[in-house]
């Protein structure tokens, strides 16, 4: 209690006094006051008094009540002691003015005190105080109930507790704005509980204690767990499907607190992961396509989610699309189409023959042979995801190759031939050209005819490949050929084969002729060239063998044309000079010659 509080008690006793004394026989009616506010707060242990002031009468007999149990009882005045319960008399004292003082106010003498005063004759008066007994606050701290705040649980409680310390006013703050009861929030003794907490109840609680001598604050900061949330997956770079030897990056995430670990797991087996939810594949195979399970889990809350993702890996089909055409039983057309490999097989159609049919990696479609079939461009249509193609089939009658055997004799032959897989072939004519077959009429006789042009001689169904046509006559020439057909249609005919004597000379060998006149005419120039050049050496060097001639020769060659002079010197020609006289010595020539008697005549060739 202060000083000021002490001198308004004086001041308010002496008034009481001094207006006894003054207004005494004029107003007899006990009067009983407080003296000082009737709320007292009081710290525990120090010594307060609740003081009040009485007038009408004297020595009244006094009564202090703790609540509704009378603690006390004293005239004023009287020689005799107060009459104190035992188990206060430690605590509480009587003033001479009828005051109370308690002395080292415990804490649990916080309560209500009436003072009733009584005098015969005059009555009774009374009055009241409110005592509050107060310990400084010291040591509060803050705790929570239980331990995790977790998200979706039915409530979470804030809690405060202190060393010392008696509370008179209480508030609680969210982020330090105050915290009112509500659907959400129930502010309890020494506790604040949290209904339904979520995320949004992440952040800071503040309590504040306060009474007449202290105020205290105490901190905390919640974070309420939550998640995983719904798995987040993706891929980079995003694509709707990827190609065998790509490389990407999967990752895996969702909000949660704390932030969740991931794990991938793929074909029942768990892969290895970033912390990060990050999952690098590189080169990838078709193999690995397929779906990808991503699962996340809170270490502090032990929830768990999980999300799925397919990746789609593919691999073009191997080598080109193939289509072809057969003919089956020779009255069905059997389109093929093909492209083989992939992941996933290609998905195959022939819109033209069939609008809903399909088929993976091979389709075929056996159709009825008919005209509107021949000649006509059939599409395959092939898709895959990484590419798609087409191919164009066209069905036609058609024979790819074909021979002629003749037996020994010459008298059968046999005609053979190949149809190819894209012919439509449902028959072929055999036709023939010359000399008709030999044929019996009527009488027995044999009778022949020929034809210019080619004649059909038979028909063969579309499965046949071979022909044997008799019997022919071995010394006659025929011409051969057939032709396919489907239906009505007739394709192009094949080469015609030629048998008989008229064959004349093989196409290889009058290809042989045809290059060896070239070759024929340049040896003969080179032979002729030749015998040219030898001709004109011989007579080269005969000419120069003449001179000087050898004196036999010369006589015998002058003998015979002094005796028989050459036919061709009685033409007027002069006879050549005789040279060998003109290569005498002069003694030789003044010399007469020996007679000589001439041979007969011989006949020389001279060879130029």
């Amino acid at each position: 209690m202060t000083w000021l509080d002490e001198f308004g008690r004086l001041c308010a006793v002496f008034l009481a006094i001094l207006l006894g004394f003054s207004f005494r026989g004029a107003y007899c009616e006990l009067v009983v006051s407080n003296v000082g506010p009737s709320l007292v707060n009081a710290v525990a242990g120090t010594n307060v008094t609740l003081a009040v002031s009485f007038g009408g009468a004297t020595d009244p007999a006094v009564t202090w009540s703790m609540g509704d149990l009378p603690v006390l009882t004293w005239t004023i005045d009287s020689p005799f002691p107060p009459d104190i319960d035992d188990s206060r008399k430690e605590v509480l004292r009587i003033e001479p003015t009828g005051s109370l003082t308690l002395v080292k106010v415990p804490l649990n003498y916080s309560s209500v005190y009436t003072v009733e005063m009584t005098k015969s004759g005059l009555g009774k008066a009374s009055t009241t105080f409110t005592l509050k007994v107060f310990e400084k606050i010291q040591n509060v701290i803050l705790s929570a109930k239980p331990d995790l705040a977790i998200e979706g649980t039915d409530e979470f409680t804030l809690q405060y507790s202190m060393l010392h310390g008696v509370v008179e006013q209480e508030k609680w703050f969210f982020n330090d704005k105050e915290i009112n009861n509500g659907s959400h929030y129930s502010v309890r003794e020494k506790s604040l509980v949290i209904l339904l907490p979520n995320r949004r109840d992440t952040g800071e609680y503040t309590v504040s204690l306060a009474n007449p001598f202290s105020n205290v604050t105490a901190r905390m900061h919640v974070a309420v767990l939550y998640g995983p949330d719904e798995p987040m997956l993706e891929v980079q770079p995003a694509q709707p499907f990827y190609v065998s030897g790509d490389s990407l990056k999967l990752s895996c995430s969702a909000e949660g607190s704390p932030q969740p670990t991931a794990e991938w797991i793929f074909d029942s087996q768990t892969l290895n992961s970033s912390t990060n939810g990050v999952l690098n594949l590189a080169n990838v195979q078709p193999s690995q396509g397929g779906v990808y399970i991503c699962k996340l889990r809170n270490n502090k809350t032990n929830e768990q989610r999980q999300k799925n993702m397919t990746l789609a890996i593919y691999e073009r089909p191997s080598g080109n699309l193939v289509c072809s055409v057969l003919s089956v039983n020779n009255i069905d057309l059997q389109y093929l189409c093909q492209w083989l490999g992939g992941t996933p097989q290609a998905l195959l159609s022939m819109p033209v023959l069939n609008n809903s049919g399909s088929g993976a990696g091979s389709f075929s479609l056996t159709l009825n042979a008919s005209d509107n079939l021949d000649g006509k461009t059939v599409t395959c249509m092939a898709y895959h995801p990484t590419e798609q193609n087409k191919c164009n089939i066209t069905a036609r009658p058609s024979i790819s190759d074909s021979s002629l055997f003749p037996n020994q004799d010459g008298t059968i032959i046999t005609l053979t031939w190949e149809v190819p897989p894209t012919s439509v072939v449902t028959g072929f004519d055999i036709q023939m050209k010359g000399p008709a077959l030999q044929s019996k009429n009527r009488n027995g006789t044999q009778t022949r005819s020929s034809s210019q042009s080619f004649q059909t001689i038979q028909q063969k169904p579309g499965s046949a490949r071979n022909a044997d046509i008799f019997p022919l006559d071995p010394n006659l020439t025929y011409r051969f050929r057939i032709i396919p057909k489907a239906l009505m249609t007739e394709g192009a005919p094949t080469k015609a084969h030629r048998i008989g004597p008229g064959d004349g000379l093989s196409g290889s060998a009058i290809a042989g002729i045809a290059a060896g006149i070239p070759c024929s005419l340049l040896f003969l120039l080179l032979l002729g060239g030749s015998i040219y050049l030898c001709v004109n050496w011989n007579k080269n060097k005969s000419r120069q063998t003449r001179y000087p001639v050898a004196r036999a020769v010369e006589k015998t060659i002058t003998t015979q044309t002094d005796s028989t002079p050459h036919n061709l010197l009685t033409g007027g020609l002069k006879s050549p000079p005789d040279y060998n006289r003109l290569q005498q010595t002069p003694s030789e020539r003044s010399v007469a010659l020996p007679s000589f008697v001439p041979p007969p005549p011989v006949r020389v060739a001279t060879t130029v």
